[in-house]
């Protein structure tokens, strides 16, 4: 087992995430004074859960929705505080981790199109759009192919049909596909910078199909009870970074190629959490 003298942060493959990581561990040297390892990029969700309960992370950032569906296996109901209080009493029963307050936005699964498509349709929704589908291809992730709130129910919710089976692609190239017209709608996210910057457009998921994906810390309760200054400094990022902050610092680091750890140390300077 590592030492417990210093705090191991994770975070899944794409940039949010490691965005997210890398704010967590900024703050823990900031408030603590303990060292802080980082271990980014581990690919998705089951991994990083996989991580935490072998004690080879402390903590890292995840998504209320995630949590509920693809770890918990719950349906995807419930509005947002009821899902959070889900997740929260279950992590901490079952798995003995601790959940930390939300951090102010919601990085909810998104179907994109260009945006040139949606204006000559004139789509808005996802029933709009089911019409045109059997002419288009789709590209999603594996993970988004795999889960109970993904592929499967939101094809029934809508009737979707493709005029291929879809293609799985990497997160990190799915936009820019897109984009290239290698595919014509993608599963991305709320959050995604590229979103605006792409002339792309979200459709709206007028069934509400998807559940709140709200991001929050997720922590070892046994690296808490030894450090609980960990959960006290990260508490001071509750509620502190909105939707649009997040598309912003996810296009600086996605559409301007900045660093992520200038990104995140800026933001949170200006938020006057780090000197």
């Amino acid at each position: 087992m590592r030492q417990s003298n210093r705090i191991v942060v994770g975070s899944k493959n794409f940039t949010e995430q490691v965005m997210l990581g890398e704010m967590f561990a900024q703050i823990i040297e900031t408030h603590t004074h303990l060292p802080v390892e980082r271990r980014f990029y581990l690919a998705g969700t089951f991994i990083c859960q996989q991580a935490i309960l072998a004690g080879r992370i402390d903590i890292y950032p995840e998504y209320t929705g995630t949590a509920l569906t693809a770890v918990l296996k719950q349906p995807p109901s419930g509005d947002k505080q009821e899902i959070y209080q889900r997740v929260k009493q279950a992590y901490e029963g079952k798995f003995g981790l601790t959940i930390g307050p939300p951090l102010g936005f919601d990085d909810t699964f998104a179907m994109v199109v260009r945006g040139d498509d949606a204006r000559r349709l004139h789509l808005q929704t996802l029933s709009q759009a089911a019409q045109f589908t059997p002419q288009w291809r789709a590209g999603f992730g594996y993970e988004f192919m795999e889960r109970p709130d993904g592929f499967k129910g939101l094809v029934a919710s809508y009737g979707l049909r493709f005029a291929a089976p879809p293609r799985i692609m990497d997160l990190g190239l799915i936009t820019r596909a897109l984009k290239e017209h290698q595919v014509d709608i993608i599963a991305g996210n709320n959050t995604d910078g590229l979103i605006p910057a792409l002339d792309l457009f979200a459709l709206q998921d007028d069934h509400h199909y998807f559940p709140p994906y709200e991001a929050v810390a997720i922590m070892r309760g046994e690296m808490l009870k030894e450090h609980p200054e960990v959960g006290e400094a990260l508490g001071a990022l509750a509620g502190v970074i909105s939707d649009e902050d997040m598309r912003r610092l996810n296009y600086s680091v996605d559409g301007q190629h900045r660093d992520p750890t200038a990104v995140a140390r800026e933001f949170l300077q200006q938020r006057g959490l780090i000197n």
